[in-house]
């Protein structure tokens, strides 16, 4: 990655006339209508609350990669770690409503309003449940005013084993809003997802795709002209290329970006240098959101939190975050306007 290509993203950008009282932040983060666009299940297990009632003495209470200084060596290994801790407690459907309804409640705390969660789709050939039945699991683990949307999310080479017959129907699965492509991003694309992804859309679900993370800009052009996404999954590698930057503005692609997930994967070197507010500046939409919690020990709110200390985001920049999640969110026309104008009285635009 060419690191010169990222500059620091706090450049110019605070208003020294006009600083933010002491905890005014804080307390703007906590009432802003948030939402949550990029989120797996199985990496969001609450590891207090539920890993460690599997076994205390296996799962201690500080793990060295849970804290905020820990960097994840290589992705693969970052996998393994995810994996290891997360598949003892997915054995499931009723587990899947479980960890849902504790990461739901733990959303409603932050005013989380809105939700989108993939689960792996691999997941259900380990444990012999469909995935019709994890996805009414997570639905029904939902809370009062919290709007949640469920994802199958699948590695790039999914479609050559066993679940080819699960892929090829799911775009008739109740309930499923879409699907993502994830997993070792420098695994090349199949001709398969083109023609899924499409037969996707044509069912009236969303398309997403990880792209732009451990790959370069090439990846994030693939994912808008191939596939045909107009959500890409992290896509701050696509800095690199501004012709890249230019086509995702100019056809509305927004990006689900997870700033502390990439500092922790080295992706970045610190929030400081994350090329959001570029991205933001050349016309991209850019949500915010946390990844894979249980690996990073983060909230959403902490997400925010941290643009704000660490890259200087204001009032306004952390607002605008707020609304590009509104924006795409499946939501009706009405819900949408009422919460873009609940972020309008907190910070006006």
């Amino acid at each position: 990655m060419d690191r010169g290509l990222i500059a620091p993203a706090n450049a110019g950008s605070i208003d020294a006339m006009n600083p933010d009282p002491p905890g005014s932040l804080d307390a703007l983060i906590q009432a802003l209508p948030k939402t949550e666009t990029h989120l797996h299940i199985e990496g969001a297990l609450p590891y207090h609350e539920l890993l460690r009632t599997l076994d205390p003495a296996a799962y201690p209470a500080d793990p060295e990669f849970r804290r905020r200084s820990y960097r994840y060596p290589s992705f693969p290994e970052f996998e393994q770690t995810l994996l290891r801790h997360a598949l003892p407690w997915f054995t499931s459907a009723e587990r899947y409503h479980e960890a849902a309804r504790v990461i739901f409640a733990g959303h409603v705390r932050q005013n989380v309003r809105y939700v989108e969660t993939s689960f792996h789709l691999h997941v259900t050939e380990f444990i012999h449940v469909p995935g019709p039945a994890i996805i009414e699991a997570i639905r029904s683990a939902a809370p009062p005013g919290l709007e949640v949307r469920v994802f199958a999310g699948m590695l790039r080479n999914a479609y050559d084993g066993p679940l080819r017959g699960a892929i090829d129907e799911m775009h008739a699965w109740e309930g499923l809003a879409g699907v993502d492509l994830h997993g070792f991003e420098q695994i090349p694309t199949q001709p398969w997802a083109f023609r899924v992804w499409e037969r996707i859309r044509k069912a009236g679900k969303v398309t997403k795709c990880h792209a732009g993370e451990f790959d370069g800009a090439a990846r994030v052009r693939e994912a808008i002209q191939q596939l045909g996404v107009r959500r890409v999954q992290h896509g701050v590698r696509a800095v690199e290329d501004p012709a890249v930057v230019r086509l995702a503005a100019d056809l509305g692609v927004t990006f689900d970006v997870c700033p502390l997930s990439n500092v922790a994967l080295r992706v970045v070197p610190d929030i400081a240098s994350h090329p959001i507010r570029r991205l933001m500046q050349a016309g991209v939409g850019c949500t915010v959101s946390t990844d894979d919690p249980l690996c990073f020990a983060n909230t959403l709110s902490d997400e925010y939190a941290a643009l704000a200390a660490e890259a200087g985001f204001t009032r306004s920049e952390l607002a605008r975050v707020a609304r590009n999640g509104w924006a795409v969110a499946d939501v009706p026309e009405a819900d949408r306007r009422a919460r873009l104008a609940e972020i309008d009285r907190l910070a006006p635009s």
